[in-house]
């Protein structure tokens, strides 16, 4: 009986501490929680550890010399208050020192640290006087060389694909989930994509499976692709497109049944990935960016895996879509419509030579289109970026 007293009060300190911990929001936070339990439980509010550089869990460094800077938070008295860098998160840290404390519930740490070449994690351990411990990590690998083994070892890229052709209100289509699945097939055979196709979603699904991907952990060389094939629509009145979803309204002049591009656009460039390629082969899908870009990433002199490594090393917003402000050609039955049949084309070269095919190339195929394909950047993209597509 006592035993199971003790489970209890263990596991209602930890759902009071998990509430307390939830009711808190607080952006690039992955904190782990653990409890001293040689001293007598108490309910506690945990302290809190925000991260401000760097602002991603995963995140590499060409330089030794990385800036690194949290402060940590609490409602309940700190007792101390920790950094450390380990290589492994199975090893002992390599170095640990104390952060001063601001005052007895705050402390902040800002410094431009060495940190050794290969793979890094920098933790920062809050401890309260009730004894409720908190720790964050983030991960830096640290080097070129490092990063080159990074991305041929430790990387994945992601691809999710919206395909509708059967509508409850909207007339069907013939080749959307038909494209979506020859795409999907290319990316994941021939450059090694975790595919996803997502067929006749409602608008609901479309935003819970975007959820689920922006609630992933990725690392800084991770990619993720974006597709949507199906209906869309531009309303004059409100100057906006939106993708047509399965069970959108054919009468909704508030379009609420709709997805519309500038919320797409908000959700997909806070996802957490830093490399992201938005592609949409729907009517009127050119209206998702009021603002092209004018320019286009050129390849600069440098080899293969060195430019892999410079690209992954900015943020990348791209987009893509089968036409500008108009409607755009669904194809026959049992064929492609000519915007995946571009896209197919492009993906088959396996990008040639050198094993890499980029998104300003595929652009290149789509210029044989008879519609007006648009090709920008959206969101936090940094200049220079490119989303590649690497063979195996």
């Amino acid at each position: 009986m006592r035993k199971i007293k003790q489970i209890l009060a263990v596991v209602g300190f930890i759902l009071f501490a998990a509430a307390q911990v939830n009711g808190q929001v607080v952006v690039d936070r992955t904190n782990k929680v653990s409890l001293d339990f040689t001293k007598p439980i108490k309910a506690t509010v945990l302290p809190e550890v925000n991260w401000v550089l760097p602002r991603l869990e995963y995140t590499n460094s060409e330089e030794n010399k990385v800036d690194i800077k949290a402060n940590v938070s609490s409602k309940v008295p700190l007792k101390r208050v920790t950094l450390s860098v380990l290589t492994s998160l199975e090893d002992e840290p390599m170095a640990t020192m104390d952060i001063p404390l601001l005052s007895p519930t705050s402390s902040e740490f800002e410094k431009n640290m060495y940190l050794g070449d290969g793979q890094n994690y920098v933790r920062i351990t809050a401890e309260n006087v009730d004894g409720g411990i908190v720790s964050d990590d983030r991960s830096v690998i640290v080097g070129m060389d490092a990063l080159k083994d990074a991305i041929a070892i430790d990387r994945k890229d992601y691809a999710v694909l919206f395909a509708t052709d059967k509508y409850d209100n909207w007339s069907d289509l013939t080749n959307p989930i038909y494209d979506a699945k020859a795409i999907g097939k290319e990316l994941e055979e021939r450059y090694g994509f975790e595919v996803r196709i997502v067929e006749n979603a409602s608008q609901d699904l479309v935003f819970n499976t975007l959820r689920e991907y922006a609630q992933k952990s990725y690392k800084p060389q991770d990619q993720l692709f974006v597709f949507f094939a199906g209906h869309g629509q531009y309303d004059e009145t409100f100057g906006e497109g939106f993708v047509v979803a399965r069970n959108s309204m054919a009468n909704d002049p508030g379009k609420n049944s709709y997805i519309s591009h500038s919320r797409l656009r908000n959700i997909i460039d806070n996802v957490k990935c830093q490399h992201i390629m938005l592609v949409m082969d729907v009517c009127f899908g050119g209206t998702f960016d009021p603002v092209l870009a004018s320019s286009r990433s050129i390849y600069e002199e440098m080899d293969n895996s060195e430019f892999i490594v410079k690209k992954l090393s900015l943020r990348t917003r791209k987009y893509l879509t089968s036409g500008s402000k108009e409607y755009v050609p669904d194809g026959t039955p049992g064929s492609h419509s000519p915007f995946a049949v571009r896209m197919l084309e492009a993906l088959k070269t396996s990008g040639g030579g050198d094993r890499l095919l980029t998104i300003s190339e595929v652009n290149v195929y789509m210029q044989k289109l008879q519609t007006t394909p648009r090709f920008g950047s959206f969101g936090a993209d940094d200049q220079g970026s490119e989303f590649m597509f690497i063979a195996r």
